[in-house]
């Protein structure tokens, strides 16, 4: 990955963010809480998956095909943040990472709109992730005691993870600290109509986490990795 140019990446984490975020709510087929919400959970997915691609066709001349992006890299050269490839955990905790990060994603897309030709699309798409999350948000929070405690306990575990989201990306020209802004203003206006306390845990430094955009990443990443590869690796070459 070093042997590349940083601009000629930029774009990198953006579509592994997509990628993983996707496979991480296809886990979900055969398990969502209820039916209805399996199809939108899998048309997440699939939004994401579109985005995913769109992003890795841009980078063909520099990384090679969408399949070999995605399944023939090893874990370090992954850029998604941390925040993506959490594990799902309950229903409420997989509704608060998609709030956490369809909030960030919706106005860095619209910011990126005039210069990268998927944001427009992207962003129809993403305002609908973030309002399905935001909705979903404010049912469990402002639901029964067991809703809103594991909805409380999701946004406390998850918390940590946000920071890295505005860590300026070398080659995107945002305004990274207004955008920061911008998404805390709007997880907090959530958060408080859904009855939530903002967790108290620091977003940035030592207590947080946020080295995935470096190639670091969480011990679940690794697992999730080896299955979504698995099959690729299994039959190199092999067409269907």
């Amino acid at each position: 990955m070093s042997t590349h140019p940083a601009g000629a990446l930029a774009t990198l984490p953006l579509g592994d963010d997509a990628l993983v975020l996707s496979h991480r709510l296809g886990e979900w087929a055969g398990h969502a809480p209820v039916l209805e919400e399996e199809v939108a959970l899998a048309n997440i997915a699939l939004d994401l998956l579109g985005q995913a691609r769109a992003l890795y066709a841009g980078l063909a001349d520099v990384l090679g095909s969408e399949d070999e992006i995605a399944y023939l890299r090893e874990e370090r050269e992954f850029r998604n943040c941390q925040l993506v490839e959490q594990p799902n955990g309950d229903f409420a905790h997989t509704i608060v990472r998609q709030l956490f990060f369809s909030a960030y994603q919706l106005p860095l897309y619209d910011r990126l709109s005039p210069s990268l030709p998927l944001a427009a699309k992207a962003v129809r798409e993403t305002a609908y992730h973030r309002d399905h999350a935001e909705q979903w948000t404010l049912r469990l929070g402002d639901g029964t005691e067991e809703s809103h405690t594991r909805t409380q306990r999701a946004a406390d575990a998850l918390w940590r993870f946000t920071g890295e989201l505005f860590q300026p990306v070398e080659g995107l020209d945002v305004p990274w600290q207004e955008l920061e802004a911008e998404w805390t203003a709007d997880v907090r206006d959530v958060f408080d109509r859904a009855g939530l306390t903002v967790p108290e845990t620091p977003r940035h430094g030592a207590w947080s986490a946020g080295a995935g955009r470096q190639g670091l990443h969480t011990e679940p990443f690794g697992r999730m990795l080896a299955e979504m590869q698995h099959l690729h690796r299994s039959h190199p070459g092999a067409t269907w």
